[in-house]
């Protein structure tokens, strides 16, 4: 196994992990331990280069630091991403490779699932490190967080939409949803349930076509998700998609989805809002899992009811961010961004 320290100035540490033997290559970067032990949880993408490996562990394990304190979690920042194809190089000794690596960071660092993951490589990974969560078994396993993820966006979406439409009745309301993984696809069958019509795009084709036939959804091209008419746009695939070449396509009211650092700029929020968007902050709006997660890390009792009344405080964070929002005629994601700077120098005082 070769650990490598990299240069990150506003992260605490960062390093490369490599172990030629399993084919594991990738990243793991603490951003903050301020409020607790850094947990986030580890990636699994075939990306083209290592540069992009190490952007996406840097912008994923802040959002992580904010995401956390948001949700009110005694917990910091980080996150994990391992450059490979779930569907094709994950191995049982890559995984194993992997929680070695997690191990040697000493508790710093808790991960868990995430994009291309599931909870039986959460096991496999548990072989070699304790500090895993999202576990299927054990005295405090939470299982896929995936559910509790898409319960969250889908109360973040129904408070924008009192925001901007001036009801939280999703019936008829249309909403065009980017990207149908495990959470996207419990999100669509919330949707469906409260009566929203949808338009559905991922690039694996075969799941828009079984998410179309089990919800009556329009299924549409991946890159034409942008142009679509909806009430409400849900990013619930890769980050930075709001960007300079697709926010003048969108023609919706609101934006609040699961897909984390959706705004590939700050300058963006400020687009969004010029035009009469709602952003429902990503990081407040997709901290469902990290809650459902942190019973494991934390190890909480009566974890149903705790989950349920840290996800009704998140949905009243979204609710004072949206209102302050309006109130100073502000991107909510200026608002998001102060709120928890707040936060994290309270902790730090």
């Amino acid at each position: 196994m070769q650990i490598t320290r990299v240069a990150a100035p506003e992260h605490e540490q960062v390093v490369r992990i490599a172990d030629p033997e399993s084919g594991l290559l990738g990243f793991i970067a603490i951003h903050s331990t301020r409020r607790g032990p850094a947990a986030g949880g580890v990636r699994m993408r075939p990306y083209a280069q290592e540069a992009d490996a190490l952007n996406d562990a840097l912008r994923l394990s802040r959002g992580m630091t904010y995401k956390n304190a948001a949700a009110g979690l005694d917990l910091g920042g980080g996150k994990a991403v391992i450059m490979a194809d779930p569907a094709t190089q994950k191995t049982p000794d890559l995984l194993a490779a992997f929680g070695a690596a997690v191990e040697t960071l000493a508790g710093r660092y808790w991960t868990a699932e995430d994009m291309g993951m599931t909870p039986a490589d959460m096991a496999r990974i548990g072989t070699r490190t304790a500090c895993v969560a999202g576990l299927a078994d054990g005295d405090f396993a939470s299982g896929d967080p995936s559910p509790i993820t898409a319960r969250g966006i889908f109360n973040a979406i129904r408070t924008a939409a009192r925001h901007r439409f001036g009801s939280d009745d999703l019936r008829g309301r249309t909403v065009s949803v980017q990207g149908l993984g495990h959470v996207g696809h419990y999100l669509c069958g919330y949707l469906h349930q409260a009566g929203a019509k949808l338009t559905v795009t991922d690039i694996d084709a075969g799941q828009v076509a079984r998410v179309a036939e089990e919800f009556g959804a329009t299924a549409i091209a991946p890159d034409a998700i942008y142009g679509v008419e909806a009430d409400i746009f849900a990013p619930c695939a890769i980050g930075a998609i709001l960007n300079a070449e697709t926010i003048p396509q969108l023609k919706v009211g609101v934006v609040a989805g699961g897909a984390n650092n959706q705004l590939a700029t700050p300058k963006d929020a400020a687009r969004l809002h010029d035009l009469g968007i709602l952003y429902a902050p990503d990081y407040v709006a997709n901290g469902g899992g990290i809650i459902n997660v942190a019973t494991e890390i934390l190890k909480i009792s009566g974890r149903e009811a705790w989950v349920a009344g840290r996800l009704a405080a998140l949905d009243d964070t979204m609710d004072r961010i949206l209102t302050r929002a309006r109130t100073l005629s502000v991107s909510p994601a200026e608002v998001a961004d102060a709120t928890v700077d707040e936060i994290l120098q309270a902790k730090a005082a």
